[in-house]
């Protein structure tokens, strides 16, 4: 036991896919249409038809998955990908624009996010991160402490934000005070001087981006 939990935790990505994909084989049989990577641990499978047996069956496999540093596998059935596009456009979307088939057949095949559809979600990501930071600063109750806890908190959202904006615009979103933040998404803490300096550069970006995405057309 102790010699297959060693194996299972240094595991290559892609041994791991290809033992993530028996499992799923053993599991759904002659219904898996199509297994998909993207990134380094992560995957979407295809099937035919998903019961509560065939979700009971994988949160058995579930803890070894996550032993070879897998995440869950996103499991859909035939045509869910396509129907639910406009729902999630920001995230199916970039599996779209950079995946990698394991097996089956290509589920992708004439699929596109819409314009219209990508700059919803992204206005939604924008608002909801300008919300944030108006409500957090608020609750710092002028504590410069606080503060340098909510910017560093926020960095990496507002990254991503960021991310999705080029995506928008085919770009990178760039600015001085925008650069500024998003450098900040991997640090741990700032001073409170430097959090007092730099709130309201980055709360004027947000604003910016929010109008921006507001008034993007394709």
């Amino acid at each position: 036991m102790w010699i297959t939990f060693y194996t299972m935790s240094f595991m290559s990505p892609a041994d791991a896919v290809k033992t993530l994909e028996r499992d799923l084989q053993k599991i759904f049989g002659a219904r898996l249409q199509s297994l998909i990577a993207y990134g380094q641990r992560h995957t979407l499978a295809v099937v035919d038809t998903l019961t509560a047996d065939d979700l009971r069956a994988c949160a058995r496999r579930a803890s070894a998955w996550h032993d070879a540093k897998l995440t869950t596998p996103l499991l859909l059935a035939a045509n869910e990908f396509a129907s639910a596009l406009d729902a999630f456009p920001l995230e199916f979307g970039a599996i779209l624009s950079d995946h990698r088939i394991v097996s089956g057949r290509n589920p992708f095949a004439g699929l596109s996010v819409d314009p219209a559809d990508l700059r919803r979600a992204v206005e939604v990501q924008a608002r909801s991160h300008l919300l944030h930071l108006r409500e957090g600063f608020v609750e710092t109750r002028g504590n410069s402490d606080a503060l340098a806890i909510l910017i560093v908190e926020s960095a990496p959202a507002f990254a991503a934000l960021l991310q999705s904006v080029s995506r928008l615009d085919g770009r990178a979103a760039h600015g001085p005070a925008a650069d500024a933040i998003a450098a900040l998404a991997g640090v741990h803490e700032i001073s409170g001087a430097e959090a007092e300096r730099l709130f309201p550069p980055y709360l004027e970006a947000v604003e910016k981006l929010v109008a921006h995405v507001d008034t993007w057309r394709a």
